[in-house]
């Protein structure tokens, strides 16, 4: 059961509510809702590492986007194997965050009693102890509406926290030329791989500490009590891309930012999706993304 103090209204900008968790945080259910587009092995792994761990009996929602006959099968095969697994066949591709909201809708509406929602790709796996990772934390849960979690690739590198404070000016002149040629973003990339030890981010070195941050990274965020009261649904105004960026300015515009929380703990295998894309197509769904991402972040003001 959750409680809210003063029963208040939905916060505007830089307003705070707090969720009191009661004494019944313990048994307080989890669900998870993933997308999937022709990679259901993927699912498959990150099915298994659920039922592997304390959250095993907790609903599971696939929300596949229009992947070919073999992957459906599979992802029926699933739904044979464990009856707590939903998949909902898109007859198109919707893209991450809209398909996500597929899910998310469905996991409202028919298991209302999963307070907390881990929401993402379909290419993670899941410590043994992520239910209790996450319920240890009720407090946080019950002041922030996003938590990102500690994600790391199978190699064991960190790709949380995403942005800690924000974006220098000349990385984003450097995006701006990414996103101006198709022949400008490969020569790019092989200079940034390169040069990856001068060139990147330092952000990821803060992952042993919990903090509020700018970005999340976008393969997976646990939503809890808050959002459902404040936000509903995630921002999704590109199909593809950025969704990292929209979230946080979503949260934002309601008084609110991501907190990272490094002991809750995610392996992703990274790009199991957007790597099957040919490399052109991704960079178009990037550039229209981009070009979304510069209504609101100005370079030159």
């Amino acid at each position: 059961m959750v409680t809210f103090q003063n029963q208040l209204t939905p916060p505007h900008a830089g307003d705070m509510v707090h969720i009191n968790l009661t004494s019944e945080s313990a048994t307080m259910s989890i669900a998870f809702v993933f997308t999937n587009y022709n990679n259901s092995k993927f699912t498959k792994l990150a099915v298994e590492s659920i039922q592997r761990s304390d959250a095993k009996d907790s609903p599971v929602i696939v929300v596949d986007n229009a992947s070919t006959v073999l992957d459906q099968n599979l992802l029926k095969t699933l739904e044979l194997q464990y009856p707590q697994i939903k998949v909902i066949y898109n007859a198109t591709n919707l893209g991450y965050f809209p398909g996500l909201n597929i899910g998310i809708e469905y996991a409202h509406r028919h298991h209302p009693e999963a307070q907390y929602l881990v929401v993402g790709n379909n290419d993670l796996e899941f410590s043994e102890q992520i239910a209790s990772e996450i319920l240890k934390k009720t407090e946080l849960l019950g002041k922030y509406p996003v938590i990102s979690p500690n994600i790391t690739m199978l190699d064991g590198s960190p790709q949380n926290p995403h942005v800690v404070t924000g974006i220098s000016k000349f990385r984003e002149f450097i995006y701006d030329l990414y996103h101006s040629s198709y022949i400008l973003a490969d020569i790019i990339i092989k200079l940034a791989s390169l040069t990856h030890r001068f060139t990147d981010r330092r952000d990821e070195q803060q992952h042993a500490i919990p903090q509020e941050i700018s970005q999340g990274y976008g393969a997976c965020y646990i939503l809890t009590p808050l959002f459902f009261k404040t936000l509903k649904t995630l921002w999704a105004p590109t199909f593809l891309m950025y969704e990292e960026f929209f979230l946080s300015k979503q949260l934002e515009d309601n008084g609110y930012k991501v907190f990272y929380e490094p002991s809750i703990k995610v392996r992703h295998h990274c790009h199991a999706s957007t790597g099957q894309l040919p490399g052109r197509l991704r960079w178009e769904y990037s550039r229209k993304a981009h070009k979304e991402y510069r209504k609101y972040v100005k370079v030159i003001r």
